[in-house]
C-alpha cells in the first residue's frame, strides 16, 4: 500500500476553537491539493496548548460536536488527524488525538501521560488515558500517540506488538534548549530526531512527528516536524519556528522490507516481556 501523509505545522490561537477551525480547513485544503490522502495536525491544534482552567470550557465530543462539522465533512476528501480537549462519557477531560475519516469520527487516543514536572502541569487540567490501542483506519493499522507519551518507550513498543506500522505523534514542545554549537542543528530538533529515528529503526515502521510553532503564554514552540521511514532515515522535515506544510510517500513494503531484512522486530519475544512484567508486578505488590 502507498499513499501520502502531510504534516501541517500551525501556530493554534489560544482558546479560539473557531478561529483555529479556519486554521485546519486552510491547511486541509493545502493537502489536498498535494494529493495527500491523511492530514496530520499538533497536539491540541483546536485550542491552544496552554488553556489551563479553560480546559473545561473547550472540552467537547468530537463525534457530534457543531464545531466539528466542517471537520468531519473535510475527512470525506482526506483523514485527518488533530489534537483537542476530549470530554468522556463519565465528564472526565482529556488532552486527545481525534482521528476523522469518510466524513465521521472514528476514534480517539487520550494522552496517557500528562507531565507535571518542569515547566509542564496538564496533571492538574487533564485525566490520564489509560489505553495505547491501535486503530483499522484505511491504511491500515494505525498507532497514535500524543507528545510525551513518545517519551515512554512502553507505549510505542505495545502499539507496534499490536500491529501499528505507523506511528502519528501529535506534539506542542517548547523550546528549551539552544543551538548546538558544533553542528549549528537546534537542540531540540537533534535529540528528538535521534528519538524519532531510533523509534523507527527499532520498531520497523514509519514515524510521523507532528510539533506545533508560534508564542504563547510567554513559551515558544519550535517546530520541527519530521517523516522517518522504517530504516530511520529522516524523509521530510520541517522548518523551525514557522508554519510548514510538508508532504511525504509512506509505502507499507518498506516496512516489510525493514522488518526482513533486520529482524529485531520480528523476533520479540511476547512470552519473554510478559513473564518479566509479571515477576516485576508480583514483586512490586509485595513493597
Amino acid at each position: 500500500m502507498k499513499f501520502k501523509v502531510s504534516v501541517a505545522q500551525i501556530s493554534p490561537v489560544l482558546g479560539d476553537i473557531e478561529k483555529n477551525i479556519r486554521i485546519h480547513l486552510e491547511y486541509i485544503d493545502k493537502a489536498i491539493t498535494k494529493k495527500a490522502n491523511l492530514v496530520v495536525f499538533p497536539e491540541l491544534s483546536l485550542t491552544g496548548y496552554s488553556v489551563k482552567d479553560l480546559n473545561m470550557e473547550l472540552a467537547l465530543n468530537p463525534a457530534t460536536s457543531p464545531f466539528l462539522k466542517s471537520i468531519r465533512d473535510r475527512s470525506k476528501k482526506i483523514s485527518i488527524v488533530c489534537g483537542g480537549i476530549e470530554e468522556d462519557e463519565n465528564f472526565g477531560i482529556f488532552n486527545s488525538a481525534f482521528y476523522f475519516e469518510g466524513g465521521k469520527f472514528l476514534f480517539s487516543h487520550k494522552k496517557v501521560y500528562p507531565p507535571d514536572y518542569g515547566m509542564f502541569e496538564e496533571i492538574r487540567y487533564f485525566s490520564k488515558g489509560k489505553e495505547a490501542d491501535v486503530h483499522e483506519t484505511k491504511f491500515g493499522k494505525l498507532g497514535i500517540l500524543v507528545c510525551e507519551d513518545l517519551w515512554h518507550m512502553s507505549l510505542a513498543l505495545l502499539q507496534a506488538l499490536k500491529g501499528a506500522k505507523m506511528i502519528v505523534t501529535i506534539a506542542s514542545s517548547p523550546t528549551r534548549l539552544a543551538l548546538n554549537s558544533k553542528s549549528k542543528i537546534l537542540k531540540n530538533y537533534e535529540i528528538n530526531s535521534e528519538h524519532h529515528r531510533a523509534y523507527a529503526r527499532l520498531l520497523s515502521l514509519y514515524l510521523v512527528f507532528c510539533n506545533r510553532v508560534g508564542y504563547e503564554d510567554g513559551v515558544n514552540f519550535w517546530g520541527g516536524s519530521e517523516i522517518v521511514d522504517p530504516f530511520g532515515v529522516v524523509d521530510k522535515c520541517a522548518k523551525f519556528f514557522d508554519e510548514d506544510l510538508i508532504t511525504g510517500d509512506v509505502n507499507m513494503s518498506s516496512v516489510k522490507r525493514a522488518r526482513q531484512m533486520a529482524r529485531h522486530f520480528l523476533d520479540e519475544d511476547l512470552n519473554f516481556l510478559r513473564n518479566e512484567v509479571k515477576i516485576l508486578s508480583d514483586e512490586l505488590e509485595k513493597i
